[in-house]
């Protein structure tokens, strides 16, 4: 397991990496951010990646759809987030937003903003995923 800042960081070494943050979807809060900003404001690209985060979390169409016999959140478990990941990318870069699984409502996601040139974007998918099963929140 492994808090905030230490997720940060080590999002941080994947290569092409410009900046990552932990955001809550559903205020658009940064809990954590490190690196630079896209538009190089913290609190607003937050809140805009948070906007589109809230959209594709909460559209059906985009959600999984749940395998004969199973249930979610059956048990007591909390469900896992509706989406798993977005990738957004445009001329000269690419951001992810990986949707962490939590022990409360499941509305926080990793925000990689990766340098096109430089990034690796299946690298980026992969230890993200990793990263947001470690990530320890609570």
């Amino acid at each position: 397991m492994q808090g905030i800042d230490e997720c940060l960081l080590e999002a941080m070494r994947l290569p092409g990496a410009r900046g990552a943050a932990l955001v809550d979807w559903t205020s658009g809060l940064a809990l954590g951010a490190v690196g630079e900003s896209p538009g190089g404001d913290q609190e607003a690209a937050a809140a805009e990646a948070a906007e589109l985060a809230r959209l594709a979390a909460e559209q059906r169409a985009f959600a999984s759809e749940s395998l004969p016999g199973t249930e979610a959140g059956a048990a007591g478990e909390e469900p896992d987030p509706p989406v798993e990941d977005l990738i957004l990318s445009n001329r000269d870069s690419y951001h992810v937003l990986r949707f962490v699984p939590t022990s409360f409502d499941s509305s926080v996601f990793l925000h990689l903003w990766l340098a096109r040139a430089e990034g690796n974007l299946a690298l980026a998918r992969i230890r993200l995923g990793e990263m947001a099963g470690r990530l320890e929140l609570g």
